[in-house]
């Protein structure tokens, strides 16, 4: 693979849970790397999570015409894949405008914000409490 010119002006960011994800749309053939990495291989062949990366460019028939190129931190398999979704999602609305109208209803471009809950003093996890002893 070439070396690539990354600009901070064409970056989408994708969050999701613990997975932060750094997406890049190169004009291509619908190709996927993330981190290095074929995509495919990264993603363990799952169509599952291969079908949540490319479901942006699918609803705007672009799955033909860019290669993504991701590097992903933190989480696992399923957060990392909905990272990239959203970073890719984020990336195309900034490409063009009227993009937004069309993958806003799928929901590619909401935040999931649920993210795993602290742990309180005094109990085992971040609700479950030691086991009540009557006597």
């Amino acid at each position: 693979m070439t070396e690539l010119i990354y600009k901070k002006s064409n970056i989408g960011l994708g969050k999701r849970k613990q997975a932060v994800a750094r997406v890049f749309l190169i004009p291509g053939e619908g190709n996927i790397t993330i981190n290095k990495v074929n995509g495919e291989q990264y993603l363990q062949y799952n169509d599952t999570y291969l079908k949540t990366v490319f479901a942006p460019l699918e609803k705007l028939s672009l799955e033909k015409q860019f290669d993504i190129v991701a590097t992903v931190d933190g989480g696992g398999l399923t957060g990392q894949a909905q990272s990239i979704q959203l970073g890719v999602a984020r990336l195309l609305c900034a490409m063009e405008k009227e993009n937004r109208t069309i993958l806003k209803p799928f929901g590619f471009l909401t935040r999931d914000a649920r993210i795993k809950e602290r742990k309180k003093y005094g109990l085992r996890k971040a609700r479950k409490a030691p086991q009540y002893s009557k006597r």
